[in-house]
């Protein structure tokens, strides 16, 4: 067999073969970044920081479907198949693309949105509703307190209305019964703010989810050579197929 031509079904077939690694690690990712978002939604008004993840789910549902297609145009050398085998590669190609891109746009804008969402949500804090509830989550799980610092909470009708003092969640072990939530003990408190460290946690979610797009972008790139060599080469030389072995 043709040295160019057995390189490149190899380079097919293993892509074929990892269409459904890569589906389910994609897919895990897009889970991922929902699920990190869901956690904090009362924190990120704005829908169009899902778009990535929506983006990443739907490459991974293609790459289950397409992965048998891609092994069997391989094995046959079937032209056509090959060519939507192609087609397919150049779409994912395309969507993983897009999906750096709108990534890298949102990982500039994340700063801006939190500090004001977080502020409205901060604000409106009364110790019963469900946004009270996504604050206590986020310092809990964080161990921050305030937006900025645990400061901040001396600009919200809470700390107003209940004796100078931040929520019980501020508390570095919330079942001590000697923190009070009373500024004037800074050291039974987490005194970091929670905008940074959301920040730093969506950025690393971002961060990791484009390092898997961008490798999985390069192989989808090297399987469109592959599927342009042995188009070329079949056509101009050969006639039927040949086995892989041969």
């Amino acid at each position: 067999m043709d040295c160019g031509i057995f390189t490149s079904k190899t380079i097919l077939l293993f892509l074929s073969l990892v269409f459904w690694a890569a589906g389910a690690a994609l897919a895990y990712v897009g889970a991922y970044l929902i699920r990190s978002y869901d956690n904090f939604d009362n924190f990120i008004q704005d829908k169009y920081t899902l778009i990535p993840a929506a983006i990443i789910i739907g490459i991974a549902v293609v790459m289950f479907i397409f992965g048998l297609v891609g092994c069997c145009a391989t094995i046959r050398e079937s032209k056509i198949g090959l060519s939507f085998f192609f087609l397919i590669i150049m779409g994912i190609f395309a969507a993983e693309v897009a999906a750096l891109v709108f990534s890298f746009i949102y990982q500039g804008k994340i700063s801006g949105d939190l500090e004001r969402s977080m502020n409205d949500v901060y604000n409106k804090y009364d110790g019963e509703d469900a946004e009270t509830k996504a604050v206590d989550y986020l310092q809990t799980q964080l161990q921050c307190c305030g937006v900025r610092n645990y400061t901040s909470w001396s600009n919200t009708t809470w700390y107003a209305s209940h004796n100078n003092s931040v929520p019980l969640s501020c508390c570095k072990n919330t079942t001590d019964i000697q923190c009070t939530g009373r500024m004037d003990q800074p050291d039974l408190l987490n005194v970091e703010g929670c905008e940074a460290k959301l920040e730093r946690l969506l950025q690393d979610v971002l961060g990791y989810a484009m390092l898997v797009i961008l490798g999985f972008a390069i192989v989808k790139f090297f399987g469109m050579l592959s599927v342009c060599v042995i188009t070329c080469k079949s056509g101009g030389r050969r006639t039927g197929y040949q086995p892989l072995y041969a």
